[in-house]
């Protein structure tokens, strides 16, 4: 919402919302001159029809309830009312757009098709679910011809977009609150593919691979039979090393500084939709070396009590698997992207919704085995309603069955956290925070160590 309001004011409309929270996204809404009211309030319909010529366009996302107060003061006043995808559909729609869905990478892909576009000096404009470091936003209005969005699958909306090019980056079952099974899924997807103009895919994921036919391929793990292929020959904590293949054919090597199999096959699909756009190859090396991550991609913090704290946004089993896999890479290779090799890795989860926990309860379990030490946050709720054994408690007994030694323990809120690090965690530990709740806002409490909360950080022994 606040990428699609950015993008709006900047191209010349008058933007006005709301949030009932305060963050650094809507300090930088307010600073493009975009009123934001803190509160969601009827009055604030009111007092936004009252300075309007027109009745405003009314725009709300999945999140917000049929009983919102702004919403139903919209009704009455008999206002225009569209959902967040409607708009973003109209954006792609209105030019040469590339659409990146599937059910992991999303964000990354998205942040580094438009990261080597912008280096190529296509200037394009994007929509994406997270920051973008070479924009410092999640939002751009740009020159070009290219529209970059980011396509979620997890209300179903991404059918309306009829995109230049789409991309998919995987799928498995996720979003069961919505989907009652993968194959609705596998349908919802394939509708989307069939919108776009042309479609590329993931020949390493089997569910594309046996239900899609795309226009090109790539993979990571092979040449033959796939359009663009990256195949590592040399991988650790620090960047991978691989050749470039195009059509089976050998066209030149990259050093990627986003270290991780997962990352290198966002990269390749990435460099896969800029050459299927007409980027030539060498206009896209040029920025592969200056790629970095999105916000909450692991994403280093900084230091406390000799801790190194990195936040991801991970919060399905198969994200948890990649993102500790990544992590043991820089505490196994001795190579890190971290300011100094970690020795061991404590994992603080968040579970994010119930549904989600309850369907993947012991896929998360076998995910979450690569830790050294497991903390468990309450499940962050999403505003569902709690659902019997599906909790954390529930989790740590699954992984305590799958891996008796692995130290576990819970939290009973998530402001026991911290006290629970300095038990638990050591100097020199990567202390990893996952989730995608709100689980980044340790980081603050951690930093700042405010006196105002109940707990008081301990130095390190």
């Amino acid at each position: 919402m606040s990428a699609l309001a950015l993008i709006l004011a900047e191209r010349g409309h008058t933007v006005t919302g709301s949030d009932i929270k305060h963050t650094k996204g809507i300090n930088k809404l307010v600073g493009k001159g975009i009123k934001i009211f803190p509160t969601q309030s009827s009055t604030n319909i009111k007092t936004i029809c009252k300075g309007a010529n027109a009745g405003p366009l009314i725009v709300v996302s999945t999140a917000i309830p049929k009983n919102n107060p702004e919403l139903e003061a919209a009704q009455e006043a008999k206002l225009a009312i569209i959902h967040r995808s409607d708009l973003l559909a109209n954006l792609i729609n209105e030019q040469p757009s590339i659409a990146i869905a599937g059910s992991h990478g999303k964000t990354t892909t998205s942040t580094i098709i438009t990261t080597l576009l912008a280096f190529a000096n296509e200037d394009p404009t994007a929509v994406i679910g997270g920051l973008v470091p070479y924009y410092n936003s999640n939002g751009h209005a740009g020159g070009g011809r290219l529209l970059i969005a980011e396509a979620d699958e997890s209300d179903g909306t991404l059918v309306k977009f009829k995109a230049e090019l789409g991309v998919i980056t995987n799928l498995e079952l996720d979003h069961t609150n919505h989907f009652s099974n993968l194959q609705e899924m596998i349908k919802t997807m394939q509708r989307f593919g069939k919108g776009c103009r042309n479609l590329l895919a993931n020949k390493d994921c089997p569910i594309l691979s046996k239900h899609f036919e795309p226009s090109a391929w790539w993979s990571i793990s092979k040449v033959e039979g796939v359009d663009f292929a990256a195949i590592p020959i040399s991988l650790d904590g620090n960047q991978t090393i691989a050749d470039i293949y195009e059509k089976e054919e050998l066209i030149g090597q990259i050093t990627l500084p986003l270290p991780g199999l997962h990352n290198l096959s966002n990269t390749i699909g990435a460099i896969g939709a800029c050459r299927m756009e007409g980027i030539p190859f060498d206009e896209i090396q040029k920025g592969i070396s200056k790629l970095q991550a999105p916000h909450r991609r692991f994403d280093f913090r900084g230091h406390w009590q000799g801790r190194q704290i990195v936040d991801d946004y991970a919060h399905h089993p198969s994200e948890v698997s990649a993102t500790l896999s990544l992590a043991r890479l820089m505490i196994n290779s001795a190579s890190t992207t971290l300011p100094k090799q970690p020795q061991r890795l404590v994992v603080v989860f968040q579970p994010h919704r119930y549904s989600r926990t309850k369907e993947f309860l012991e896929e998360f379990a076998i995910a979450l085995g690569k830790a050294d030490t497991l903390l468990l946050a309450p499940v962050y709720a999403a505003g569902e309603q709690p659902i019997e054994g599906a909790d954390s408690k529930k989790l740590s007994e699954m992984i305590k069955k799958n891996y008796p030694k692995l130290p576990v323990s819970i939290a009973t809120e998530l402001n026991e956290i911290p006290v629970l690090l300095e038990k638990e965690s050591l100097i020199d530990d990567l202390v990893l925070f996952m989730g995608a709740g709100d689980i980044n806002t340790l980081w603050e409490k951690l930093n700042h160590k405010d006196s105002s909360k109940r707990w008081e950080p301990r130095l390190a022994a």
